[in-house]
């Protein structure tokens, strides 16, 4: 096995090179922004090419390139419930559901839709819990690719953190949504070459130059329990399933989905978009998988940055910087989405209040630094990337998917009613969060093992049914949609 710092020169002339081609790319992207419609959804001019690219750019990156693939390879296949499957399962949910009547909306940021559909309060309220909730999302990837900067060139993490959060944000502020469209194009191509390349080789030297033999020893020599998808016992099941939902649904109320989906030419393109990035995630999703698992064969004992490991182990030179560069691909294609997401929210739902005289192009770009900041703060109070990921998922599942569906799909739509049910998740899992309870209730139904954010969703239906239920007749609520606007 080579040591990654040996490659470290050509490794790091080529990601010069890479950023500078970024950079290029960012500048072009600038020529297309004269308003805020092109910097935050690209005009609505995306195809579905365009557009399934981007959607799947967004999800696959650190999270599964790098933390999920040290998760499942410590626990097994069941550690995939988070990512790959739950944020696969995420984008064919939308493509199903969402996309389209959300598409044909016509809006600039989930903030607008509560804001139509509930009021401005709603509205703030959503911007205040989906803008932190990227914090921990955008810092995961910061995380990761800081490690692949000390494997290489033994650049301190924290260190790492801020030359990552730099160069992510350059083009990001250039060229917004055009600017992060044309990058993941190039990004998600490099990601599929380097998976395509390292998986079959990693299972080429198991099964002695035969790939399909390799896939037959890492069945018959993985300890069955790790091939198990669903854990079993009650508790451990309702645990699954509570992780599945955070990466499921977790994710539906999120600009960085929605802000793609606004983008689209059409509704239709856009429910096609997500249903094919949805298909593919989960396609690349599996040869993660499958590395994972191969890799505790091919490389036993513990090892830090095992893709970097494995790409060093069983690929030759060129080809393993090819592959670093692609692993780099993942994880800035995935920040630049993140970092504009929650910059458009801050910028077009709370802070248009505040500035209002301010140009809404001049706006988002400060708000870009802003959210960049603060992930590198959250980045830097030093959670491990999983748990960011998880935190960063659930927020939203507790406090914004229920208004999200009630508000698209069900009339009369009452502010307060959104407003209770936005209170009562977030805070059921906000306590949960302060003490540590990793179940439901934990010390009253130690037994139950009730998942946190799912039930804390659960608890904020009921309270938005109540409201609901409750409201005097007179109640004001906001106007039904006309006709074209229904779902």
């Amino acid at each position: 096995m080579s040591d990654p710092q040996a490659l470290a020169v050509p490794v790091g002339v080529v990601l010069l090179l890479y950023v500078a081609g970024l950079y290029v790319l960012g500048a072009v992207a600038q020529r297309r922004v004269v308003d805020a419609d092109d910097f935050l959804v690209a005009g609505r001019r995306l195809g579905v090419g365009w557009a399934t690219a981007t959607l799947l750019a967004t999800w696959f990156g650190a999270g599964t390139l790098l933390t999920a693939s040290d998760e499942i390879r410590a626990g097994g296949v069941v550690r995939a419930a988070l990512d790959p499957i739950g944020a696969g399962l995420c984008l064919v949910v939308a493509g199903l559901w969402f996309a389209k009547p959300l598409r044909d909306m016509n809006l600039l940021t989930l903030g607008d839709f509560f804001a139509q559909r509930f009021g401005r309060r709603a509205e703030l309220m959503s911007a205040l819990l989906m803008v932190p909730s990227y914090f921990g999302w955008i810092a995961a990837q910061l995380v990761a690719l800081a490690t692949v900067l000390q494997a290489y060139f033994s650049v301190p993490p924290a260190v790492g953190i801020l030359l990552v959060a730099i160069v992510g944000v350059g083009y990001t502020v250039v060229g917004g949504m055009w600017s992060v469209t044309l990058t993941d194009a190039l990004q998600m191509t490099l990601v599929v070459v380097g998976l395509l390349l390292l998986v079959p080789a990693v299972l080429a030297s198991l099964g002695e130059g035969s790939v399909v033999a390799g896939l037959d020893v890492v069945r018959g020599k993985t300890p069955a329990p790790l091939l198990q998808l669903v854990p079993t016992g009650g508790q451990a099941q309702l645990a699954w399933v509570g992780v599945l939902a955070v990466g499921a649904l977790g994710n539906l109320p999120g600009q960085d989905l929605f802000q793609r989906v606004f983008s689209a030419k059409s509704s239709t393109v856009a429910r096609r978009a997500c249903l094919m990035a949805g298909a593919l995630y989960l396609a690349l999703g599996a040869l993660v998988v499958v590395m994972a698992l191969a890799s505790r064969l091919a490389l036993p004992g513990e090892h830090k940055a095992l893709v970097i490991a494995l790409a060093h182990g069983f690929l030759s030179p060129p080809v393993a910087v090819v592959f670093t560069v692609a692993l780099t691909s993942a994880v800035l294609s995935t920040i630049d989405s993140a970092i504009l997401s929650p910059s458009a929210v801050l910028s077009e739902n709370v802070l248009v209040r505040v500035w209002p005289e301010m140009s809404s192009l001049r706006r988002v770009r400060w708000c870009v630094l802003g959210v960049t900041a603060a992930s590198v703060v959250a980045a830097y109070v030093g959670e491990s990337a999983y748990a960011l990921l998880e935190s960063a998922y659930a927020l939203p599942l507790a406090g914004l998917l229920v208004p999200l569906a009630l508000g698209l799909w069900r009339h009369p739509r009452r502010e307060a009613s959104a407003l209770a049910s936005m209170g009562v998740g977030t805070s059921l899992w906000a306590v949960h969060l302060a003490f540590g309870w990793e179940t439901f209730l934990a010390p009253l139904w130690p037994h139950a093992a009730l998942p946190v954010a799912l039930t804390s969703a659960m608890m904020g239906a009921v309270a938005y049914v109540v409201s609901e239920a409750s409201a005097p007749e007179d109640a004001t609520a906001v106007p039904p949609p006309s006709t074209s606007e229904t779902p």
